[in-house]
């Protein structure tokens, strides 16, 4: 059923791609909005184009060209009479100068102030202001400007420690230094892929936490003073800092540490008077059983379906209520959770090859369907995954009444789902949601290295 609730905004400009280009198109039909897609000449098939009112293509296949082509995004939006531009994750989503552009140009931007990306965008400003909320932070430096400094860090705190590009994000520009040895070509490393990715080489250093849990609070804020959690995701499956499993609730928090982080969380947003969806990243060590404030990211995660399933809230749609100047739908008193959801990461990679891409037509292409099952993506049988992007082709989640129940509905879904044309993670996803430690929690974010030697 459609909601009216297009108070300013008609028709939304989607600046993005794939499975999240999809899910907002989705959400602004649930808003009454017409939709207008921006592609790359190489995503003129992809499903959200067929799934837009319009798609227009704003540049070759290149992203730099495209997608991360500022003036090009919002000349797009204007001239098909866009009132709004929703960014989705990567690309554009985090990136002041973009939302000033949109400012400029008077198009509402689906997300927070630039103030509100710029000081959490970088990440010694965001621990700065996590420290003056009264949000416990990981200890480290400001900005370590020398190999001799960082090396002073190790002798005075120990190792091992993270060295960490200020501007990073994605695990880029981080590098685990184990002893004084290392930390000249870990240094020099991190600057290089630092200065590359983001443009900056400012590092800073965290103390490494052996045994970490990825914990993150989702919150929502409007601009009527509404500043709401919606409970945690934990992401400690990963490999090599990309997260492959999410889930939620958590399955190692507690009661109490559960509603410490929430209120962390939602006291720093509110601090830094943030506005729209996001995502308050926190480092749990399982040793000291204390967590601590890592980043936030200023936009939809990848990794939202799983709060979506365990509180029947569309996190999209409220993002989209709140670009309106409309408040949230719910209240902190609104919120309950129910039961227990995963998501696994389906890409189009191959295990056996070092996961390296294995872009190509989808010749067959069958999602699982069974209840309390969603499949987000942006293919179909006949699709071509171009070489060009993310090789991410769908999010795979399950709903259970309890953990265990989920675990055996995502194992059940992993295997119903035939995909045939192109190299998966899917064998590789089930052996580790099959994985006794899996099974019992005793996964950390180092975990999926430690068992999988070859990935």
């Amino acid at each position: 059923m459609t909601t009216s609730t297009n108070v300013g905004i008609k028709k939304l400009f989607v600046a993005n791609r794939g499975e999240i280009a999809v899910r907002i198109i989705s959400a602004a039909r649930k808003a009454g909005l017409q939709t207008v897609i921006g592609v790359s000449a190489a995503d003129r098939e992809t499903l959200g184009a067929r799934m837009a009112d319009r798609a227009i293509c704003i540049g070759p296949a290149p992203a730099a060209q495209s997608y991360l082509n500022m003036p090009a995004v919002v000349s797009a939006a204007l001239g098909t009479g866009c009132d709004a531009i929703h960014p989705g994750y990567g690309f554009l989503s985090e990136r002041a100068a973009f939302r000033r552009l949109c400012d400029e140009h008077g198009l509402i931007f689906v997300g927070p102030e630039a103030t509100a990306i710029e000081s959490m965008g970088d990440k010694l400003a965001a621990r700065k202001a996590a420290a003056a909320a009264s949000v416990p932070i990981v200890p480290g430096t400001d900005q370590v400007k020398s190999v001799h400094g960082a090396v002073e860090f190790g002798a005075t705190h120990g190792f091992p420690f993270l060295i960490k590009a200020s501007a990073g994000g994605g695990g880029r520009g981080m590098r685990i230094v184990h002893g004084p040895g290392e930390v000249a070509e870990a240094f020099a490393g991190a600057t290089a892929e630092a200065n590359a990715a983001f443009g900056d080489p400012t590092l800073y250093i965290e103390r490494y936490i052996t045994k970490g849990r990825h914990i993150e609070i989702q919150v929502l804020a409007d601009r009527h003073g509404n500043v709401i959690h919606l409970g945690e995701r934990d992401c400690s499956t990963q490999r090599r800092h990309q997260k492959l499993i999410e889930e939620a609730p958590s399955p190692v928090i507690d009661t109490a540490t559960r509603t410490e982080m929430a209120d962390a969380a939602v006291r720093l947003m509110r601090s830094v008077g943030y506005c729209s969806a996001g995502t308050v990243e926190f480092i749990y060590d399982m040793d000291s059983r204390q967590y601590y404030f890592l980043e936030v990211n200023t936009r939809i995660q990848v990794e939202h379906p799983v709060t979506e399933m365990i509180t029947g809230v569309d996190l999209v749609y409220e993002q989209l209520r709140v670009a309106m100047g409309l408040p949230l739908s719910v209240k902190q008193s609104d919120v309950r959770t129910h039961g227990h959801a995963i998501e696994c990461r389906i890409n189009a990679e191959d295990p056996q090859k070092n996961f390296m891409p294995s872009p190509g037509k989808l010749h067959c292409w069958q999602p699982p369907c069974a209840p309390d099952v969603r499949v987000d993506s942006h293919c179909y049988p006949g699709y071509v995954i171009p070489p060009f992007y993310d090789s991410m082709i769908a999010k795979l989640i399950v709903h259970g009444d309890d953990r265990r129940q989920a675990i055996q509905k995502m194992s059940a879904a992993l295997n119903e789902f035939k995909i045939e044309g192109v190299e998966t993670t899917q064998a590789f996803q089930r052996a580790v949601i099959e994985h006794p430690d899996f099974d019992s929690g005793r996964v950390t974010t180092r975990w999926v290295e430690e068992q999988f030697s070859a990935v």
